[in-house]
């Protein structure tokens, strides 16, 4: 059983899970790093996300990617919600075309049953 609230301030709480993203996270330099936590902030943070910093993807079952862009490089980490206000990680990629991954995106979605499997 999964045990979490949300602090007062914010809207909903990021959480890994397992360490499908803290190894993509890891590989990233310290601003890059800085870069995602500061969305992350943002994401907790405010009622009304923009979708130039959350989105969801077309012809998923609740798959959304958080966008990181850190000067001409772009970021993107699938997520998905549970009970509408924790977010959970799945993985994450720098984007070096314009369409993300097919792969990336499944990767996402077997990650998100794998959890629902778990809880």
């Amino acid at each position: 059983m999964y045990l979490w609230f949300v602090e007062a301030g914010k809207f909903r709480r990021i959480v890994f899970y397992k360490d499908y993203f803290q190894t993509f996270f890891d590989k990233l330099s310290k601003k890059v790093k800085a870069k995602i936590v500061w969305t992350f902030d943002l994401i907790e943070e405010t009622q009304r996300v923009p979708e130039t910093y959350l989105k969801h993807i077309e012809g998923t079952d609740g798959i959304f990617e958080i966008r990181v862009q850190f000067g001409s490089d772009i970021y993107r980490i699938f997520c998905f919600f549970d009970k509408g206000k924790l977010v959970i990680l799945a993985n994450g990629l720098q984007k070096k075309t314009q369409k993300t991954p097919k792969n990336e995106i499944e990767l996402a979605k077997k990650i998100k049953a794998e959890y629902e499997k778990e809880k």
